[in-house]
């Protein structure tokens, strides 16, 4: 049976018997009826994977004791979206769930001119992002910006590849063929796509103008492929 991996953010003195969140201590003893001695795994989202054992079960407040740390080294590619809110939650949600779960590292939510929806909803979206962590069992949580204009998303961009995916019918190229960036940024529009004047804008910011093949495809569906093809170049 494998070890249990839960998300602690706060841990600072590893050599203290810590006292685990309301969240993993109900986990632990209600769900999985561990006891003291049980062996669990925990990370604090910052690269760091402690292995620790229950010294005391409460459903409420468990106490363990780190026997062992080991720092993950961050990816050293630092794959960035940027993807407009979309009106039906649930598909934006399903897809930071699967980015994350592929190995996104930022992730900017968009508001565009055809946005529309501009209700997000932040730590329901991070409360996803640490469950696709916990469930690949990683150790590194990507970062989740509150909502940012297209218009300043582009202007204060600082990747050393900007990606724009858009469908208007102009000469692009496919993602698949752009060289391989360790540091890259794409922007996925809302249904509807990207007005002219947004991509004008980001032409102008030296984006690179892709497609993502030969069929039109939903904006979350854009995002799982532009995320895949970025992480696995």
């Amino acid at each position: 049976m494998s070890v249990p991996f839960f998300y602690e953010p706060t841990i600072i003195d590893t050599n203290q018997p810590i006292v685990l969140s309301d969240n993993t201590s109900k986990h632990c003893v209600q769900v999985l009826r561990m006891r003291e001695g049980a062996l669990i795994h925990l990370t604090d989202g910052k690269g760091k994977l402690f292995k620790a054992k229950i010294i005391s079960a409460d459903k409420h407040k468990s106490v363990a004791l780190i026997e062992n740390t080991v720092f993950t080294d961050t990816n050293p590619n630092r794959i960035s979206i940027g993807i407009s809110l979309l009106k039906n939650a649930d598909r934006l949600e399903w897809m930071f769930e699967k980015i994350t779960e592929i190995g996104v590292t930022e992730i900017f939510p968009l508001i565009c001119k055809r946005t529309e929806q501009q209700r997000f909803r932040t730590e329901r979206m991070l409360q996803i992002l640490v469950s696709a962590m916990l469930q690949s069992q990683q150790c590194w949580l990507p970062i989740l910006h509150v909502p940012i204009s297209i218009n300043k998303l582009i202007d204060q961009a600082t990747h050393h590849q900007k990606i724009i995916a858009h469908c208007e019918l102009d000469q692009k190229l496919l993602l698949k063929d752009l060289p391989k960036s360790s540091d890259a940024l794409i922007l996925i529009g809302p249904e509807g796509d990207f007005t002219i004047d947004e991509i004008s804008l980001a032409l102008q910011s030296q984006f690179i103008p892709v497609s993502l093949g030969e069929t039109r495809l939903r904006t979350e569906t854009a995002g799982l492929v532009s995320i895949t093809l970025l992480v696995n170049r």
